[in-house]
């Protein structure tokens, strides 16, 4: 039996809610089939005061062992290196995660905030905000960069604003069966199965980038979202467009564009009016281009693909 304990810092709860859910496989699942026990969770645990806090101390003087710790939202350091501004059971939630980390044998890190410090980790990060082992794309965060949990592991991340449910369900399965050696981690430590491949991978809408027929409004079937609607799926790794949400569809599908929120930069442009949904272009070209693709070789192509698009590549193929 694996043990799960999930806490949760300066977090929306949208990983909670992604992570509940989940269907391949499900929380229940998790528990039924895979031999896992949830010793808490923000809203599954029954735990409340102090049968709480003996719970986490039993933790970490080893009376309870922890296999998986489980952190979602940034690591709130405000005020002044203190972490008062997000207390959880008596303490700052910075101490618990200190003290429960040197005795976890595996650290995962859920969603955007966990990873990299995410939205409030944005400047001028009032509430001094990081990741686990990582700000933005600085390795180090709030565990140090020499991190390794009792397993000999460095915090896995699952990034994601929220991350997909089964990318959630499926780590915790390959940690607690003793699989994780099989999982190659990259350079910000996500699990490369799910972040080795682009976005765009899978998009339904990859004829109309090929052709560079793009769409500007929102919701449409038809028309690619990058030109006009800054659309990161071609910058972005994820499996969103393999592994669908709710098995049925995407963002990018539903005709909204990705904004990558898996990557360490998220989110882009710091916010500014007219930056998030609306390409950046430099003499008509994509200020931002898609990985590997050289500029001037870009822009040549961008001719002879609009030169030669198909009629039908404006029409909506989705038809009923």
């Amino acid at each position: 039996m694996a043990n799960v304990l999930w806490l949760q810092g300066g977090a929306c709860s949208g990983n909670t809610m992604s992570f509940l859910n989940a269907e391949e496989p499900s929380v229940c699942d998790l528990i039924t089939d895979f031999n896992i026990n949830v010793l808490w969770h923000p809203s599954l645990g029954l735990e409340l005061g102090d049968s709480l806090k003996k719970l986490l101390r039993d933790c970490i003087n080893g009376t309870v062992p922890v296999d998986i710790l489980v952190f979602e939202g940034s690591v709130v350091n405000a005020p002044n290196g203190t972490g008062e501004w997000n207390r959880f059971a008596d303490r700052p939630m910075k101490d618990w995660l200190s003290d429960l980390s040197k005795v976890a044998k595996f650290v995962v890190a859920v969603g955007d905030c966990a990873t990299y410090g995410g939205i409030p980790a944005m400047e001028p990060n009032p509430s001094q905000s990081e990741g686990l082992q990582f700000l933005k794309r600085q390795k180090g965060g709030f565990l140090g960069p020499d991190y390794l949990s009792q397993a000999g592991f460095p915090v896995i991340n699952i990034p994601g604003c929220p991350a997909h449910p089964d990318w959630i369900t499926q780590i915790l399965v390959a940690v607690a069966t003793g699989r994780l050696d099989d999982i190659t981690l990259d350079e910000f430590h996500r699990p490369e199965t799910f972040f080795k491949s682009f976005t765009q991978t899978g998009c339904t809408r990859n004829i109309h980038f090929a052709y560079k027929a793009s769409t500007s409004d929102f919701g449409q079937r038809k028309g690619c979202l990058f030109y006009d609607l800054g659309c990161r799926g071609p910058m972005t790794h994820s499996s969103c467009n393999r592994i669908l949400w709710n098995r049925v569809s995407s963002k990018t599908r539903a005709g909204m564009p990705c904004l990558g929120c898996t990557e360490p930069e998220f989110p882009f442009h710091d916010l500014k009016p007219g930056t998030v949904f609306q390409t950046q272009t430099v003499m008509g070209v994509p200020r931002e281009l898609p990985t590997g693709i050289n500029r001037k070789d870009y822009a040549l192509l961008t001719i002879v693909a609009k030169d030669s698009t198909p009629k039908w590549a404006e029409e909506d193929i989705f038809t009923v």
